[in-house]
């Protein structure tokens, strides 16, 4: 189509509309978004046949009225056009927009039978999926990419690997993370292939992955490999992604001084490039090591925070980027003692999170515990914390679960609910690996696992 036919049907599809005196959200209708038919009217999209019919159905016209402004078939540098208008949609923030011009192209390409376009939309669209927080569809898209096994040249095999694990780790399936993980390292190693930008990224998601579970040995030793595979790669990202993976697990194993430095050391490399989404990421990450250990600096933390958040809608930040920007400024707040503005930078993450998101819910609802804590609402807490602790379990991340029960464990001991305070304790020494002195029946308390 050209540039003066796709002007010429957007006026017409909005002359239409008004007479008709429906709103771009009533002509949308199921199916399409309303930010969708506003690119339409200003001439920024190319619509499938399939499309204006629908539309000329709610518009109550002849679909020739809008079929005779465009041109068929249909060439390949339209189809190539879509594409770059599909990315720049979703590295501009506009995922909606991105989700419905990519879903389009995939409907394209299946009529076609053109795998190759198929499996870039597919591409396209499970990270529009992803931004959107709608991690349960994404990784269902990222997983007919990973069977398909498209050709490197359509889209590179091990970064679909990458996407999967960094959807399953969000959603709690760290299992699942793991198994595709290390599957896909095991391949390589089969293969024998010199390291590579995206074999390295492999790695280290695989570092991040052991130590969300717990596993801190193996995640410290695969990250202390990462870095050095990594620096006989040249590609500065590559390095980058190493540094910031053993960055975490040194946080998590309480080498705050060494975390800093490699957390600082990846912010510099990734700030080299055009990646302003991972730069993001990793301020966040930066601001959460503030937050720990002997010298916090939570001001700093919690003013980096505020400017990663207002940047997000303009880089194309995903609903989990701002809940772990919430949930950062909520710790920061904490530390402060803003009670309350903690409690609703708690809320506000849980509030950008789908039913899916386990592990990140459950440490916004420890922080949340916490806050309330501060502010004496103590039974609020003691339920927050159990419902934290059960979400960690449920993603198995024992580790994490375990220190969950033990803080609600503490506020129940302080409290003088001695009975349940023992019972939690034994949740979490059992996520050990200890029986517990007590019997497994105790005093009935487990129940309420279940709700």
């Amino acid at each position: 189509m050209a540039v003066a036919d796709l002007q010429a049907l957007g006026r017409r599809v909005r002359d239409l509309r008004k007479r008709q005196g429906l709103s771009q959200g009533d002509l949308a209708g199921e199916g399409l978004s309303a930010s969708y038919v506003s690119l339409i009217e200003s001439g920024k999209r190319s619509p499938s046949k399939e499309i204006l019919r629908a539309l000329a159905s709610r518009l109550d016209c002849d679909p020739e009225v809008l079929f005779e402004l465009i041109e068929t078939p249909e060439s390949d540098d339209d189809v190539e056009l879509e594409l770059r208008y599909a990315e720049l949609s979703l590295r501009s923030g506009q995922a909606q927009a991105a989700y419905d011009a990519f879903a389009v192209l995939h409907e394209q390409a299946q009529a076609r039978a053109d795998e190759s376009l198929a499996a870039r939309a597919l591409w396209g669209r499970a990270r529009a999926l992803e931004n959107l927080g709608r991690l349960e569809e994404a990784a269902a898209d990222y997983e007919r990419l990973h069977r398909a096994k498209p050709t490197a040249a359509v889209v590179a095999p091990l970064l679909v690997v990458v996407a999967l694990c960094r959807c399953y780790r969000e959603l709690g399936d760290l299992t699942r993370g793991v198994e595709l993980a290390e599957s896909a390292l095991s391949e390589l190693r089969d293969l024998d292939l010199a390291p590579s930008r995206e074999s390295i990224e492999v790695i280290s998601t695989l570092v991040g992955l052991y130590s969300e579970r717990g596993d801190l040995y193996s995640a410290g030793n695969l990250a202390a490999s990462a870095v050095e595979t990594a620096r006989t790669v040249e590609d500065r990202q590559a390095l980058g992604a190493a540094y910031w993976n053993a960055g975490l697990v040194a946080h998590r194993t309480g080498r705050v001084a060494d975390a800093r430095m490699l957390v600082e050391r990846a912010l510099a490399i990734y700030a080299e490039g055009d990646n302003d989404r991972s730069v993001a990421r990793l301020r966040i990450a930066h601001a959460s090591v503030l937050l720990q250990g002997d010298q916090v600096r939570p001001r700093l933390a919690k003013s980096t925070l505020e400017e990663v958040l207002l940047s997000l809608d303009s880089i194309g930040g995903s609903a989990v980027d701002r809940a772990y920007c919430e949930s950062g400024l909520a710790r920061a707040a904490l530390l402060l003692g803003e009670s309350e503005s903690a409690v609703e930078h708690a809320r506000r993450g849980l509030d950008q999170l789908g039913p899916g998101h386990r592990l990140q819910t459950a440490r916004l609802l420890v922080v949340l515990a916490a806050a309330l804590l501060q502010t004496g609402r103590t039974d609020e807490a003691r339920e927050v914390y159990e419902r934290a602790a059960l979400h960690l379990e449920a993603s198995d991340a024992s580790r994490q679960a375990t220190f969950a029960w033990a803080e609600l464990a503490e506020v129940l001991a302080s409290s003088g609910d001695t009975e349940r305070a023992l019972w939690a304790y034994r949740q979490g020494m059992q996520l050990l690996g200890h029986r517990s002195f007590f019997g497994v029946q105790g005093n009935g308390l487990g129940a309420s696992r279940s709700a």
